[in-house]
């Protein structure tokens, strides 16, 4: 599979995060092929070799490299929403920081992008 540098600016931008301070390229790279879904063609990503045990997954060499980067940042924003979640509300001489609201914003995001991410079917097999 092959996660092209394009696709990788556009989830930074996706879920703010312009630098690889945080998220390295690899680490997108690894999320986002974790969300490889039907191509424009109608070809699946790949199949299933059912002769080994457990079976095991065998690439699709007609498959056009397709990923679901709406569903790729609904994890970031999550994965981003934990992190803020043990922050505390607090009034320092006057002035207030409010930690609640960045794991608020961080979850409205994430909602935002797992409404958008891609329509999934599963195709049942009947023997």
């Amino acid at each position: 599979m092959s996660v092209t540098e394009a696709m990788i600016g556009t989830l930074r931008r996706m879920v703010a995060e312009p630098s690889d301070e945080t998220y390295s390229d690899e680490v997108l790279e690894t999320i986002l092929e974790a969300h490889a879904v039907i191509d424009i063609r109608g070809e699946l990503p790949y199949s299933w070799d059912g002769s080994t045990t457990p079976p095991t997954k065998v690439a699709n060499e007609n498959w056009i490299p397709t990923y679901d980067l709406h569903l790729s940042a609904a994890e970031i924003w999550e994965e981003k929403a934990a992190a803020a979640a043990s922050g505390h509300d607090y009034k320092v001489d006057g002035a207030e920081f409010a930690n609640s609201q960045v794991y608020g914003q961080c979850m409205k995001s994430a909602r935002y992008h797992r409404a958008r991410r891609y329509a999934r079917n599963q195709q049942i097999l009947v023997k």
